[in-house]
């Protein structure tokens, strides 16, 4: 299965960097394909604008079968990943839920997620 991973990349704590990583080599010791932005991304490190950044992460989405996210709040590039994966109608897994709000917010989009919240 191709996997795309949603979560902080620019902002991400060292925990969270060790905890994605480790969760990227199990997931991959199982034998799916993970699309992981901080270390797949060939433009991570060149881009200064953020296009070419944005047009790679819009292919893997495309490309994978399943999204999974680890919600930061704080994470701004994880907003438009949430957009793209939106119109792009793909399942979600969370690894790490956001909580749920009063009002109208992209964490209960997350948590109402229209195309299914798998395992």
């Amino acid at each position: 299965m191709k996997i795309y991973l949603i979560c902080p990349v620019r902002k991400a704590t060292h925990g969270q960097q060790r905890l994605l990583e480790e969760y990227v080599y199990q997931l991959r010791q199982k034998g799916h394909e993970v699309y992981y932005p901080p270390n797949d991304n060939p433009y991570e490190h060149t881009d200064t604008i953020g296009v070419d950044i944005c047009l790679d992460l819009k292919r893997a989405i495309e490309e994978a079968d399943e999204i999974h996210i680890y919600w930061d709040k704080s994470s701004e590039g994880s907003l438009v990943d949430l957009g793209m994966i939106f119109m792009a109608e793909k399942p979600i897994k969370l690894i790490k839920a956001p909580e749920s709000t009063p009002n109208k917010s992209y964490a209960n989009v997350v948590l109402n997620w229209p195309w299914g919240i798998v395992g």
